[in-house]
């Protein structure tokens, strides 16, 4: 039995259990603790997600066509099946324009709704009722303005931004897939396999880029399919480098030569012992790889060498913005959004650098 000394001088006896030691963290969790520790990528990294979610469901926050609609006792939804004009009434039997004079008056009928969306304009559609000459400056119908073929800047920004986030996405986990790929075979079996591939990747490196992508745009007709699949076949050679680098470090360890004389075969020590030991470089460098692909598409759709011209696109605002200096509503609200998630990018990559540094406590 232990005793404790209270301020008063008596003695108390104690058969309370002392308590149980804190559970030590695990690597990735001590990671994640330095990583909100670092309150401004903490943030950022949250205000990108919440940018992601907006930009992904963007149909539910800008589009000319309502989400529902009850017209004369009928229900529509038209953002998901739009009905032709002559369904409700009219003369046409082409999709209903919502914005028509004829839907509007037919919409202030007694019984006759909408559930029109924050923004009621969409990329691609143009408001041929509306009187100011494109591009128009900000109004209330339009509040960042309309670009040179009359369309809704608002949508336009988040339509493309949309492309531009999700394209980044898919070409940094092709070619983070890759170079991981391409690393870790090098690293991990070295001598003439390691000497072989690098002469290869540095003969494909010296290969010009835009070269080929200005000659396959003149070949293809432009898509986006058609850009990743060009812009992965030299997405990955940055990163194999830095996951060769681990491989090789980690493949003279231990816990390696202990697996192997276990018996375990080449891949699975790779996929179960020195690909998790291998991965900070691959994680601290996904936020930047995602910034250099967002400008890889805006320069280019810039040059007129990305997407088709139907494909809402941020570089194809700017490309409007630099041929039209005089509505500043048109590359200003560009230039920032670009910045804006620029800037996100690189406070994330510095916390994620941060968090896996294990230098820090």
């Amino acid at each position: 039995m232990s005793s404790v000394l209270t301020p008063s001088g008596d003695v108390l006896g104690t058969d309370a259990p002392a308590l149980p030691a804190a559970k030590p963290l695990s690597p990735n969790q001590r990671a994640w603790a330095r990583f909100r520790r670092h309150k401004v990528g903490y943030v950022s990294l949250w205000v990108f997600v919440a940018m992601l979610v907006a930009a992904t469901f963007v149909e539910l926050i800008s589009n000319d066509r309502p989400i529902v609609a009850k017209i004369n006792g009928q229900w529509y939804a038209p953002m998901f099946n739009n009905p032709n004009e002559s369904a409700l009434g009219g003369d046409f039997g082409t999709p209903t324009d919502w914005k028509d004079p004829f839907i509007t008056e037919l919409l202030a009928k007694p019984g006759n709704w909408a559930l029109i969306t924050l923004n009621p304009h969409s990329a691609t559609s143009t408001d041929y009722f509306n009187k100011a000459l494109p591009p128009a400056a900000p109004s209330a119908d339009n509040w960042v303005g309309t670009d040179g073929n009359g369309r809704d800047m608002v949508a336009r920004l988040l339509y493309g931004f949309r492309v531009s986030i999700w394209f980044a996405l898919a070409l940094t986990l092709t070619g983070t897939l890759i170079g991981m790929a391409a690393g870790a075979i090098q690293g991990y079996f070295g001598g003439k396999v390691d000497l072989v591939l690098q002469r290869c990747i540095e003969i494909w490196g010296s290969v010009p880029e835009l070269y080929l992508l200005i000659i396959f745009a003149s070949i293809f007709e432009p898509s986006l399919l058609l850009l990743l699949i060009l812009l992965s076949l030299w997405g990955w050679m940055g990163l194999s480098d830095y996951v060769r680098a681990e491989f090789l470090r980690n493949r003279g360890l231990e816990y390696v030569k202990s697996a192997r004389a276990l018996g375990l075969s080449n891949s699975q020590i790779i996929v179960r012992h020195v690909l998790p030991n291998s991965l900070t470089p691959v994680i601290t460098f996904l936020p930047f790889r995602m910034s250099g692909a967002i400008l890889a598409l805006t320069s280019l759709d810039f040059l007129g060498l990305g997407v088709p011209s139907t494909v809402p696109s941020l570089g194809e605002l700017l490309k409007q913005g630099k041929n039209q200096l005089d509505a500043w509503w048109i590359i200003v609200p560009t230039f920032l959004l670009l910045v804006l998630t620029m800037l996100l990018l690189t406070f994330i990559g510095d916390a994620l650098r941060d968090a896996f540094d294990t230098r820090k406590s």
